[in-house]
């Protein structure tokens, strides 16, 4: 190889040089590139709703009188139900209970004597109410009126799940003369939170 007429020339050789370089780079940058994309519009971000249909909404759920010491339970049902499209936890609290002594001085106070049962007859089934009264019933609460102090836990409705209460109020039988005329009233309040 002539090594001679390169270092005669260095310019030349490194004008060459420098464009056997930017051919090459030309050649390597130049080819085409494949794409694709794909988009998902009008994402919608929406919150879901708890809401409560009751069917006494307020109204009493019912209001035993002339309630006789020992006599059958008076009784009277209400329907309540998850119109929401999200699951909640139900509960039931009774709440403004009040007294009142018409007569001779009362021992305890009238919603002592008032025995109270409340039970949660079923679900719902095909818009079919739940017979109250046979063994698909479920207990809420038995005891007195003046008792009932505590929040009564429901369970878990799904959206659209509808069960129907029966409450039943009997006037204990030990209940004397000086609480004739004698009257309770409380208030029923029915909650529900969303689920975790």
């Amino acid at each position: 190889m002539n090594h001679r007429g390169l270092i005669r020339h260095p310019r030349r050789t490194i004008a060459a040089l420098a464009t056997g370089l930017a051919a090459a780079g030309v050649a390597v940058g130049s080819g085409a590139d494949f794409s694709s994309q794909a988009a998902n519009p009008a994402n919608t971000f929406t919150a879901g709703t708890l809401t409560m249909d009751n069917s006494r909404a307020g109204a009493a759920i019912f209001t035993p009188d002339d309630m006789k010491p020992g006599a059958p339970a008076q009784t009277g049902t209400v329907d309540i139900a998850n119109t929401g499209s999200l699951p909640g936890v139900f509960s039931l609290t009774r709440d403004s209970l009040a007294s009142s002594d018409g007569g001779a001085s009362n021992p305890t106070p009238f919603a002592g004597k008032v025995n109270l049962t409340i039970v949660d007859c079923g679900a719902f089934a095909a818009g079919a109410a739940p017979a109250c009264g046979d063994a698909g019933d479920s207990t809420v609460y038995s005891g007195t009126l003046a008792a009932e102090d505590d929040d009564h836990a429901l369970g878990t409705f799904a959206a659209g799940e509808k069960h129907r209460y029966q409450f039943a109020a009997q006037l204990d039988s030990s209940a004397g003369n000086e609480y004739q005329g004698d009257s309770s009233s409380a208030r029923y309040v029915w909650n529900s939170v969303q689920t975790p």
